[in-house]
């Protein structure tokens, strides 16, 4: 059976033109059934698993609805904490590039003249935690009387985050013939509650059941890469473990003919899938690949359905999936027939949550490995350059090139000739030209930042324990972190400023040992 176009749910062609360029597919199952509810102005309640194309769900038929910019805002999503908030401003920017919307994500933890400016010039659609939207309204710095669309994301986290009161106050400002469109993964009775005092009573409701999630033989790591160094990262990885066979995984089409050339360009034997491709070329890929005359293939979501391949040793996220069921579908493609697979995920520093939350949901680990050095890689390959050599040796092939040998070894004596040698083959093995070992990750030649955070002796935490949660929670190296100081109840810690969002945002309300953290900007920087 086909699914089921963008094109055909009745979103506007602005709208439709920007879902094109982001080279979506086919609407995911919340977005085909909740979209076509929403377009005809009625309440809804979508219960779906977390990651599962939740934000295109709502927003692309609240953009095909909102009348034209007109500075007052329109549109006021919920949601529960500041690093969702900028993921939904950063995903309605790209579906509403061609109009002329003004979109401001408001949270804790950011000053409020940054969001005074916006506010006063005006903005249509607001993206906000409860407890920064609660502020503005008792600051009567944001007006909420033109809304006429209201997002509750995540309603059953922000219960969690004990939000229910404020969204009710938030509620009471706001007009009653909006339209409400609440998205939660579970429905606790609080969350039934809301909606049946604030939701109209014909209020829609569309499940997507949820799939069962396992990854049992398979052991997931993943590398946190920046996109100047992403595909040398790549090139070193593969270099070490030398995969058999391999699936790369990439978001978009573009994606994947861009990773094809690049990886071609340094002789791997690889070819692409995409949807734009021919029916017969992307049989023939597949047939290559089942017969062993491709080492790699590399394809987007929807072209790797289907792939049945029993001795994929690997499979690699170049570009993490947006949900976890893609994520479950993909890195399936190994460890089949009760064999051993191996699956990595390329992924920057704000990606970090997402594996986190991938973690919760297949309740798996997810290890995270460092990028490997020229000497790991060295060390990889000296082995079967050794037997090589040695092969070469005892089966005496090599008595033509001996005066050659003997003149370079009288020239330059015996130990630096074979040395040369070895690089020479080393070179021929490695497809990257390495300069050599660069640290990809931040430095400090930022201004380095104080961050405040709320643990400290009382709490028995040591430098250690906030380190590894660093490293955990946001992938934050030891080497990146400056100064701690532990006092009795608060601790500070000094890191480079292009940090601090990415701490914050990954880091606030998660536990050391039993204390949930609260990371702010302390009042003072350090240089």
């Amino acid at each position: 059976m086909n699914k089921i176009r963008f094109d055909e749910l009745g979103l506007k062609d602005t709208v439709l033109n920007a879902i094109n360029d982001l080279k979506f597919e086919n609407p995911s199952d919340i977005q085909a059934k909740s979209i076509p509810v929403s377009l005809q102005g009625c309440d809804l309640i979508g219960q779906a698993q977390t990651g599962t194309g939740k934000t295109l769900a709502f927003g692309a038929p609240i953009l095909s609805q909102m009348a034209p910019p007109s500075g007052k805002v329109q549109t006021l999503i919920l949601a529960p904490t500041r690093e969702l908030a900028i993921q939904v401003s950063e995903e309605l920017a790209k579906i509403s590039k061609y109009e002329r919307y003004k979109i401001l994500p408001i949270y804790g933890g950011q000053s409020f003249d940054k969001q005074l400016g916006p506010l006063k010039k005006g903005v249509d659609i607001v993206i906000g935690t409860p407890g920064r939207i609660i502020d503005h309204i008792n600051r009567r710095t944001l007006k909420l009387e033109n809304v006429k669309f209201l997002v509750l994301d995540e309603a059953d986290e922000m219960l969690n985050m004990g939000f229910i009161e404020d969204i009710e106050s938030i509620l009471s400002h706001l007009s009653e013939d909006r339209q409400t469109l609440l998205f939660s993964a579970t429905m606790p009775r609080q969350i039934k509650n809301l909606a049946k005092n604030y939701m109209k009573p014909d209020t829609e409701h569309i499940t997507i059941a949820k799939k069962s999630m396992t990854v049992s033989k398979i052991k997931q790591y993943y590398f946190i890469v920046n996109s100047a160094n992403k595909f040398e990262s790549l090139c070193r990885v593969l270099d070490v473990d030398n995969p058999k066979s391999g699936i790369l995984f990439c978001k978009t089409k573009k994606g994947v003919d861009e990773l094809v050339e690049a990886m071609q360009s340094k002789g791997y034997v690889v070819e692409g899938m995409h949807g734009d491709m021919k029916q017969t070329q992307r049989m023939n890929t597949l047939k290559k690949f089942k017969s062993g005359n491709l080492n790699f293939l590399i394809a987007t979501d929807v072209a790797a359905r289907g792939i049945d391949v029993e001795d994929v040793t690997h499979v690699i996220n170049y570009d993490l999936p947006q949900d976890t069921e893609s994520y479950v579908h993909r890195i399936g493609r190994t460890g089949r027939a009760n064999k051993e697979g191996t699956a990595y995920s390329f992924v920057s520093r704000k990606e970090v949550s997402s594996i986190r939350q991938i973690e919760h949901d297949t309740k798996s680990k997810i290890d995270k490995k460092e990028i490997p050095t020229l000497a790991d890689i060295f060390s990889a390959k000296s082995g079967s350059i050794l037997d090589n050599i040695k092969a070469t040796l005892e089966e005496n092939l090599y008595e033509n090139f001996l005066p050659m040998a003997k003149e370079l070894i009288n020239e330059y004596g015996a130990e630096d000739v074979t040395a040369s040698l070895v690089k020479l083959i080393f070179d021929k093995e490695t497809n990257y030209e390495y300069d050599g070992d660069t640290d990809t990750n931040t430095s400090f030649t930022d201004d380095i930042v104080r961050l405040f955070m709320s643990v400290g002796k009382l709490d028995k935490a040591t430098p250690k324990d906030i380190i590894q949660f660093l490293d955990d929670s946001a992938g934050v190296k030891s080497k990146e972190i400056g100064r701690i100081d532990i006092l009795d109840k608060f601790s500070f810690i000094d890191v480079p400023e292009s940090l601090v969002d990415v701490i914050i945002s990954n880091c606030n309300g998660k536990k050391i040992g039993k204390r949930k953290v609260n990371i702010e900007i302390s009042n003072k920087k350090r240089r």
